[in-house]
């Protein structure tokens, strides 16, 4: 049969049973996607089905992101640099601005089970300007982990004589496991992991009231390295502010814990 100047008598029959070549590196990318706890859903919709964790679960899961070292550096930091006046209504204005910027993001990564990129891309930003927004809050959560490492890697020197090269190595090579695993196990850390730390928390202030009692007497009326004169000074309390505004782009981790929140159920 000739059709248009073609003989289709001599064109090959395509058969829907045709074998497909699946090379090695598709295979092993395969493989990760289909374990669920490898995979975790990065920059894609989480299904109701992996969302199986409780309310509590989830949020003891989150509160680590407020656990690292760093954020305790940042608030002494403001403190001796700042004053206490200027530093507490810059901590408590920066609570308040992450708090309602951050209420929308939270909501809809929860209702929705969707992380930052996905809601940035929904917001208007397209495929690019979510690439771009992922790239700096991805930017800011290295230098916060750069940093954390450097607080643990200086805890092991002098804790147990490690040179600070190898407690970079260490630090940072201890936490590929967990990562790997996505939330599934970085639930499970936190949630054996979250009383001690809430102990160790306590425990420095314990201490320093039992060997000086008057030691937090006149904390309240320290002015601070910048001034040196106690009370409320704008300008400090507006560099104090800005350091602590810049601590704003940790709401897109909280969106990534938060997208595997349960479903709500009425009543």
């Amino acid at each position: 049969m000739h059709r248009k100047g073609v003989n289709t008598a001599d064109a090959p029959l395509l058969s829907d049973d045709a074998p497909q070549r699946i090379v090695k590196v598709r295979r092993d990318y395969n493989s990760w996607v289909a374990s669920e706890t490898l995979e975790d859903y990065a920059l894609r919709y989480t299904p109701q089905r992996f969302r199986k964790w409780s309310e509590w679960r989830v949020a003891n899961t989150a509160f680590g992101a407020a656990s690292f070292l760093v954020l305790e550096a940042v608030g002494a930091t403001l403190l001796v640099q700042y004053g206490f006046a200027n530093a507490f209504w810059a901590i408590l204005v920066t609570g308040l601005i992450i708090f309602l910027a951050g209420l929308p993001i939270s909501v809809y990564a929860a209702r929705y089970g969707v992380d930052m990129d996905l809601l940035t891309r929904g917001a208007g930003f397209g495929y690019i300007g979510s690439t771009l927004t992922s790239l700096i809050y991805a930017s800011f959560t290295f230098i916060f982990f750069a940093l954390e490492a450097a607080v643990m890697a200086y805890a092991l020197e002098l804790a147990l004589g490690i040179p600070p090269v190898w407690g970079y190595l260490v630090c940072a090579l201890v936490v590929i496991p967990l990562v790997t695993h996505g939330v599934s196990v970085i639930s499970r850390l936190q949630l054996w992991t979250q009383p001690l730390w809430l102990l160790m928390l306590v425990v420095p202030f314990v201490f320093v009231l039992v060997r000086d009692p008057g030691a937090f007497a006149d904390i309240t009326h320290y002015g601070g390295a910048k001034s040196g004169a106690q009370g409320f000074n704008l300008h400090l309390f507006g560099a104090a502010l800005t350091v602590g505004i810049a601590l704003i782009t940790q709401m897109g981790e909280q969106a990534d814990y938060l997208r595997f929140m349960p479903a709500r159920t009425p009543g």
